[in-house]
């Protein structure tokens, strides 16, 4: 089949290009998801007051709780996709797309129901302060209430980037960002809706996203178009996709239950620090995507490499994504904290949420270049179609630490400093623990136990 020029020929020829090619737009891409959210939030904390941001921020960790199980399933999806395309299986391909898609919107029904139902019981759970609940809620049904769409276009853009293709998605997320800062100034400065314009704003750009990633895949001319006619779940692809995606997805679920005490126990301190650390997250959140764009280049490049059986790519990739992950990390880290005060006052002008705000990147963004290189071996280990080892080694080595960090250090010395300290000692641990688990199963491949094309 005629390879398409938004496709990568990801098992010939050189990487490093094509490894440049596939992640620049997915840094692209990611960025302008976070602008969905900076948007709210900068909006918000400008002209609703510092309650408003802290309503919006607070749900952010709740947000991914509930919705990372059925992502993780979008990365069963890019698998199944990258690898069957490397071994040239065009039907596996075909049943994968018209499973996903389907399952995607079973999904988005899903999460409506419990975020709706659920989102102010977690949140008061969450000890939110009374003085931003009855926001923080509305924001999350709101938010909630367009998950199908939400869905539709992770799953949708999964089965995209599998073939190499990070463009088009790029293109569909810059018109849906333009729409939903022009939304949120609207609905917030216009209507003085509040946290509600900003949701409703965020909702309605990502149901453009999403039928435009829709539209693009019913177009195609390949081995993935999807029809609509066809929608069917498979049963065998839907299995295959739970067996890889949902460790995948327990993973940021768990990894989201420690953020969730996180979140809390800054909580603690008040809606100020609340709006310190959302502010500083929300910054740290663009340099994550952009070490994220490596995680998902070794997960694709892996996949397809591992179901054409040239594991002697393998390897390349892996160095080459941690070197350029280290790289982006460590600059744009430095960068962050070096202008953060500038930054956060793009938030909020109250100087003691500013202060707040350094404290938290003066410890996360100087060393988050650790927490990419730990997410490359994720993604290199997923790609050789390990699924439970990554999710067993992350849960124990990142979220049970910071776990037992909460309730022992934090407790004996209990600062927000002490707090954020656990989040870079554990990238290191569980960096380490991945890359053992990774040179024992190359070892495993190269005397011919560890290369087969998943059925």
């Amino acid at each position: 089949m005629k390879t398409k020029s938004y496709e990568i020929d990801m098992c010939n020829g050189p990487l490093l290009g094509k490894l440049l090619k596939f992640s620049v737009p997915l840094m692209l891409s990611g960025i302008l998801q976070l602008l969905f959210n900076a948007a709210d939030i900068v909006v918000v904390g400008r002209f609703a007051g510092h309650q408003a941001l802290a309503a919006v921020g607070s749900t952010g960790a709740l947000i991914n709780l509930l919705i990372n199980v059925f992502i993780g399933l979008s990365v069963g999806t890019n698998v199944m996709v990258a690898n069957y395309i490397g071994a040239k299986q065009e039907r596996a391909v075909s049943e994968t797309v018209h499973t996903s898609i389907l399952l995607s919107l079973v999904c988005g029904g899903i999460l409506v129901f419990f975020g709706v139902l659920l989102a102010g019981p977690l949140l008061n759970l969450m000890g939110t302060p009374e003085d931003v609940l009855d926001q923080a809620t509305l924001y999350m049904q709101i938010y909630f209430a367009g998950m199908p769409v939400i869905m539709l276009y992770n799953f949708g853009a999964a089965i995209l980037r599998a073939s190499g293709d990070t463009q088009r998605p790029l293109y569909y997320l810059f018109t849906a960002g333009v729409i939903n800062v022009i939304l949120n100034l609207i609905f917030v400065i216009v209507f003085h809706m509040g946290v509600a314009g900003v949701a409703l704003a965020t909702v309605i750009s990502q149901c453009v996203s999403a039928l435009l990633v829709l539209r693009c895949l019913m177009r195609e001319e390949t081995m993935y178009r999807l029809s609509l006619k066809n929608l069917k779940i498979h049963k065998n692809r839907l299995l295959l996709m739970i067996r890889i995606g949902l460790p995948a997805g327990m993973q940021g679920a768990i990894f989201s239950i420690s953020n969730v005490l996180i979140q809390s126990s800054v909580n603690s301190f008040g809606s100020i620090a609340m709006a310190g650390n959302t502010a500083a997250s929300n910054i740290e959140g663009f340099v994550y995507t952009a070490m994220n764009a490596f995680h998902q280049t070794a997960l694709s490049f892996t996949s397809q490499n591992f179901g054409a059986h040239k594991k002697e790519r393998i390897n390349k990739i892996l160095i080459l994504c941690q070197i350029l992950v280290f790289l982006v990390g460590f600059v744009l880290g430095w960068t962050a904290y070096l202008f953060g005060d500038k930054l956060l006052l793009i938030y909020s002008t109250d100087p003691e949420v500013i202060r707040l705000g350094l404290t938290r990147m003066r410890i996360i963004c100087l060393t988050y270049f650790t927490c990419g290189m730990m997410d490359v071996m994720v993604g290199s280990l997923r790609g050789m179609n390990y699924a439970v080892l990554p999710m067993v080694v992350s849960l124990a080595g990142a979220c049970g630490f910071r776990v037992l960090w909460i309730f022992t250090v934090f407790r004996l010395y209990r600062s927000l400093s002490v707090l954020y300290i656990s989040y870079p000692v554990s990238w290191v641990i569980t960096m380490l623990a991945h890359l053992t688990c990774f040179i024992l199963i190359r070892k495993k491949m190269d005397k011919g136990d560890g290369v087969q094309t998943i059925k």
